[in-house]
């Protein structure tokens, strides 16, 4: 009877062992999946990570995730390190779990336990910026760093120094318009074409600020059948380089535009 009741326990801890992996391993892999359709805008364009972007295209449409996928978008040499310092800095041992994806690219209260040591370091040793620009830019680049910066997409793109002054301000302005995590609330969607009500990134008198809403025609370039492809009029979206991301919750969507409206408060400071 004891060796019943031994083995009986024996297969029901297992099956939970079983089922712990299963949850895991869906948990992981929708982080994965869901960095992706973030890294794929860039990626296409030949700006970020390896050229990949068929692969991912593929995945992305099959709505599939494995190992595969997780190793390409650890070849993203500015998105990896982020998301690993913020796993490392919230003990979270996945840099690909789901909450430290939320965090680079949308913004929540993982952010806040990165220390400016521990972004200074990734700066200098990961992203080598001290090499790569002038030494005016890097000490303006710190002075940022003392002034909040976060390991966010969107602070990452609107307050690092840009490397040259000869581009043309409303080039520059429009690049991070499209490099930035944006989102806009649906007003149509027909076909491939979503029309979308979105604040655009402006600049007056040197200073970057949201503009007052105006519409914009999104062509949708992924197939995403639970809601990408399933758009209703009032649902909020995000965009990178144009490309829909994903639908996501007004409250969310609030978290995203605070930490937008930090960064440009950080570029504004100089």
């Amino acid at each position: 009877m004891k060796g019943k009741v031994s083995n009986l326990a024996f297969y029901i801890t297992y099956i939970k062992n079983i089922i712990v992996l299963l949850w895991y391993t869906l948990t992981y892999m929708d982080g994965v999946l869901r960095c992706s359709r973030y890294a794929f805008g860039p990626n296409r364009l030949h700006f970020c990570g390896p050229d990949a972007n068929r692969e991912i295209w593929d995945y992305l449409n099959d709505g599939f995730t494995d190992f595969g996928l997780q190793k390409l978008l650890k070849g993203f040499e500015t998105l990896y390190p982020y998301l690993d310092r913020i796993a490392r800095s919230n003990h979270i041992p996945d840099p690909f779990d789901p909450r430290v994806v939320e965090a680079y690219w949308i913004g929540n209260s993982l952010l806040d336990q990165v220390d400016k040591q521990t972004l200074h370091t990734y700066f200098i040793d990961d992203l080598r910026m001290k090499d790569k620009l002038p030494i005016k830019k890097f000490r303006l680049l710190e002075k940022r760093l003392g002034k909040g910066i976060l390991p966010n997409h969107n602070h990452h793109v609107l307050t690092m120094p840009k490397q040259s002054d000869t581009e043309d301000i409303a080039t520059y302005v429009e690049a991070l318009d499209s490099c930035r995590i944006s989102w806009g609330k649906v007003i149509k969607a027909s076909g491939p074409e979503i029309l979308i009500l979105y604040e655009p990134l402006i600049v007056t008198n040197n200073k970057l600020s949201l503009g007052t809403p105006i519409e914009k025609k999104i062509v949708r370039r992924l197939d995403a059948d639970y809601d990408i492809e399933m758009l209703q009029p009032d649902q909020y979206i995000t965009l990178h380089w144009d490309i829909p991301c994903e639908v996501l919750t007004h409250s969310i969507i609030k978290q995203l535009r605070k930490h937008t409206l930090q960064a440009i408060q950080i570029a504004n400071l100089d």
